[in-house]
């Protein structure tokens, strides 16, 4: 009896690995494409952007800083493949005013073509304890990271539609599958992204457009050693448990997530944890995707409660290490 459960079972893991290709988007070719990054100048805009080129790909650079701008253009250049493929650089904050950003893409459109694919990468954090951080910083926060990954979103997913192709990337973080000491500010503003894409995707299936949602690990990028000036211990003991994951590697697993249409991007064993942790009522690229969810949650469940556990503690020893230095600095 176990046997022919069994044999049932692998039979069935079988016809869902091959069912799956049938009900999975078709890949986006990336040659000839136009990519439309923001937050283009740096990070892992940038290594998106090389990534994309690299694969044959048109690049629209978005990005506050011309100066930056031109200096990511001249990198990326060096990446060709062939003598047609063209780097345009457009200085605008894509927060700000949502006219503005549309013209820009506008723009974009008339020079490059319609645009196939669009990362949102603009984004920045400013860690500290809730009751430290200022009630602008909390606007400021939700103005970039969310407002700024929705207005270059609504100015190009009309054409999508249209055209019945194209792909929205969403580019998170693993503090908006998680909420951390110290990221009041920065967390919200990033589970926000995961609500959007959510329901923009119901909304946009149907037209054969895609939205990623990638969720990165710190990564070494200017904005994370700006952010690191200003963690609380707490955090920055809590960021400690984890490694630090190069750009270029969270590029290239985005753009490779993108291209597939699947929904969720995660590096590493602790990013496919989370992600699976986290699915709730996500959509799925594939049968075999869900499966593995419902399969690992118990022991994923099982293994984040000693994270958690892990991160009090660290915020009890903090406060006992604080509480401990108040009567030294009254009596020096």
């Amino acid at each position: 009896m176990l046997l022919l459960a069994a044999a049932f079972l692998v039979a069935f893991v079988l016809l869902l690995y091959m069912v799956s290709p049938l009900i999975s988007p078709k890949p986006l070719a990336l040659p000839g494409a136009h990519v439309v990054v923001t937050g283009g100048s740096s990070g892992i805009g940038k290594c998106v952007a090389i990534e994309c080129y690299k694969q044959g790909a048109f690049i629209t650079l978005v990005a506050r800083n011309e100066d930056k701008l031109l200096q990511a253009k001249k990198e990326i250049e060096k990446y060709a493949i062939n003598d047609k493929q063209v780097v345009l650089c457009i200085s605008v904050d894509v927060s700000q005013d949502y006219n503005q950003v549309e013209n820009v893409i506008k723009q974009a459109q008339e020079k490059l073509g319609p645009v196939d694919m669009l990362v949102n990468c603009a984004g920045m954090s400013v860690p500290g304890k809730f009751e430290e951080l200022e009630v602008s910083t909390f606007e400021k926060l939700m103005s970039i990271n969310y407002l700024g990954s929705v207005y270059p979103s609504r100015a190009v997913i009309t054409t999508m539609k249209e055209r019945r192709v194209g792909r929205i990337v969403f580019v998170s973080s693993q503090a908006g599958q998680l909420g951390l000491f110290g990221f009041t500010a920065y967390s919200p503003s990033k589970f926000a992204i995961r609500g959007l894409a959510e329901a923009l995707q119901m909304e946009v299936k149907p037209y054969n457009v895609y939205v990623t949602v990638a969720y990165p690990p710190d990564t070494d990028t200017p904005g994370f050693a700006e952010e690191n000036k200003m963690k609380p211990l707490e955090t920055r003991l809590i960021s400690e448990t984890t490694s630090v994951c190069k750009p270029e590697q969270v590029a290239k697993q985005i753009v490779k997530d993108a291209i597939q249409g699947n929904f969720n991007s995660s590096i590493g064993s602790d990013g496919y944890m989370l992600s699976a942790l986290t699915c709730g009522m996500a959509p799925v690229t594939s049968i075999t995707e869900g499966l593995q969810q419902v399969v690992t949650m118990g022991l994923f469940r099982t293994i984040a409660l000693f994270y958690l556990g892990s991160f009090d503690s660290i915020v009890r020893r903090c406060m006992m290490r604080s509480a401990k230095s108040e009567p030294e600095d009254k009596t020096a």
